[in-house]
């Protein structure tokens, strides 16, 4: 079954939190409406469903108000003028507190944002809040709920990311991706999750989680502001093609294919019919062998990367880490330098032999989750499928193009050779038309 826009739920269209950020961008900037009128429209509604739906972490709405009406009162400063967006609360804010999900950072207020913050600032946007994530972007579950369904989970680790974009409050947020942290949650509300390239967005004021997989990346409504936010933060004016020709796909099942419930197999297959009777080449791409010692060397360099860079942490707070994040530590602490670097060689070598993936596609079609978001708070969902894609340092998206038995998001997964983020969003934009999202 198709999605729908969240965007078409119980909010008028003509409602200004319910435009996407470019078309806010262009509103303001044509003198259509000011950015105080915008803020003021994301903040009513957060203040009419944050109750419901929890997605933030820290928010002062006075101040966000203020800084609109500055705005209003300057000259553009970039591409974002005046657009609110939203920051996971792993991300350092200079003028926001940054608790990283864990009562260790109750009220910590580092000095100046993060790097990919401090971008879209320069470029005009506007930081609404901070939102809600898992406890040092690990799995253990947040109290936000899924807008679409409040008895099922969001996904994690950007939990509040993706409910708030979802639900309105705000088109745009960041988020970060150790394992799935970014599609899973996407899928599960409806929405785009974009993780570019390893290291394309820059990673300064992050807090750590795995280095070796840590991304920045992006949750939208849609292509055009995951575009719009990744041209600012990587300084690439050219983000933005609108393909000519159908785009040459692969469907790459996983070694995981019999973990998909049925509406992620039915999304994958339907998908497949709907782009080559549309025209593009479709073919199927086998799983070589190596695709079944990667799930277990990433948890590894996972939990060995996880216990090194909370090892302060660990030292003087551990009682107050989650039981799941005491399990990924205690593990990781066992892993001797041996083993660490024997999974680390093998990863390089995966990395470099992905490539063959992609000889005759353009991009690989490929599940995003098991299906839809799991009901209940208590488990955020399995990351295995988007996984795979971090640790190999690949581009990927999602886009929201089919429903389940329960009327509930199940997101197809694109995934694009290293670098070619402008190949994967156009490849995005022509698929996502045959589906009416994106």
């Amino acid at each position: 079954m198709a999605a729908s826009s969240p965007a078409s739920r119980s909010v008028a269209p003509e409602a200004l939190n319910a435009l996407s950020a470019m078309e806010m961008a262009r509103g303001i900037s044509g003198g259509r409406f000011t950015a105080e009128a915008v803020m003021r429209a994301c903040l009513e509604r957060v203040a009419a469903r944050e109750p419901e739906v929890k997605a933030w972490a820290a928010l002062d709405a006075e101040k966000a108000l203020a800084a609109a009406r500055l705005a209003d009162r300057t000259s553009a400063r970039g591409l974002l003028h005046g657009v609110p967006f939203g920051v996971k609360d792993v991300i350092d804010t200079g003028e926001l507190p940054t608790a990283m999900g864990s009562p260790l950072y109750e009220g910590y207020r580092p000095r100046v944002d993060a790097a990919c913050v401090a971008l879209a600032r320069a470029a005009g946007a506007l930081v609404l809040g901070k939102t809600i994530t898992a406890e040092f972007a690990g799995s253990a579950p947040t109290h936000t709920h899924n807008p679409l369904a409040l008895e099922r989970t969001p996904g994690g680790s950007s939990s509040g990311s993706a409910a708030a974009v979802a639900d309105l409050m705000v088109p745009v947020a960041y988020g970060t991706q150790t394992g799935g942290s970014i599609l899973r949650p996407a899928s599960f509300c409806g929405v785009i999750g974009f993780k570019p390239t390893f290291g394309t967005f820059n990673p300064v004021g992050v807090k750590p989680a795995a280095e070796s997989f840590d991304t920045v990346g992006l949750i939208a409504r849609t292509l055009d502001d995951i575009e719009l936010f990744a041209s600012v933060l990587s300084n690439d004016e050219a983000m933005h093609v609108v393909p000519e020709t159908p785009p040459r796909v692969g469907i790459f099942r996983t070694h995981l294919w019999d973990t998909a419930q049925p509406e992620t197999v039915e999304a994958i297959e339907v998908a497949a019919h709907t782009l080559g009777s549309a025209g593009a080449t479709v073919i199927e791409i086998p799983v070589p062998a190596y695709f079944e010692r990667m799930t277990a060397e990433r948890a590894v360099i996972n939990a060995y990367e996880r216990a090194q860079s909370l090892a302060a942490e660990w030292q003087f707070g551990r009682d107050a880490f989650s039981p799941q994040m005491i399990a990924t530590c205690e593990k990781g602490f066992a892993i001797g330098r041996h083993e660490y670097v024997e999974a680390q060689i093998h990863v390089a070598q995966y990395r470099r032999a992905v490539a063959g993936l992609f000889e005759q596609v353009d991009v690989l079609l490929t599940p995003c989750v098991p299906g839809e978001a799991p009901e209940g708070l208590a488990y955020a969902g399995d990351p295995r499928f988007q996984e795979i894609w971090t640790m190999l340092h690949l581009p990927s998206l999602t886009l929201p193009t089919h429903r389940g038995p329960n009327g509930l998001p199940v997101g197809i997964q694109l995934v694009a050779a290293h670098y070619c983020e402008t190949l994967l969003l156009g490849a995005a934009r022509w698929i996502g038309r045959r589906f009416g999202v994106g």
